[in-house]
């Protein structure tokens, strides 16, 4: 990584969190759901800019601990992409995981419009046809 960024194994502030996912095209999430959300990470890890040490990226893993995991919230601010920072959260994340999770466990997230191209570099495949991910919205 770039000297210009440091990575911390740690969440967001509710605040960075909501700026970061909206500022990167994400959809903003609630104060109530951003706090009970990050809350409940099982890992998560914050790029954060060295001049400044304000965050401008930041990835994490949710899931039961066991069985089950899931990779969200990998964004990055638009005027940092480009640097490499995509690929160290998903290093990060994905070496904890090779770390804690069990050897059985399931892995999966929803690649965003071109980000599939980033996520295959870590071993993630399509599941069609076998499986078809599918999700609901409250």
């Amino acid at each position: 990584m770039n000297d210009a960024y440091q990575i911390r194994a740690e969440a967001p502030s509710v605040a960075d969190y909501r700026r970061l996912r909206t500022a990167s095209g994400l959809n903003d999430k609630s104060v109530q759901a951003a706090a009970l959300g990050l809350a409940g990470s099982w890992h998560a890890v914050t790029v954060t800019a060295g001049a400044t040490g304000r965050p401008v990226g930041m990835g994490r893993i949710v899931g039961d601990g066991g069985c089950h995991f899931q990779i969200v919230d990998v964004c990055v601010l638009p005027e940092h992409q480009g640097r490499g920072l995509g690929r160290r959260i998903m290093q990060e994340l994905t070496a904890e995981l090779d770390r804690r999770a069990p050897a059985t466990a399931f892995v999966s997230l929803i690649a965003d419009g071109d980000a599939h191209h980033l996520y295959r570099k870590f071993g993630f495949v399509d599941t069609a046809p076998d499986s078809i991910g599918m999700a609901r919205t409250r």
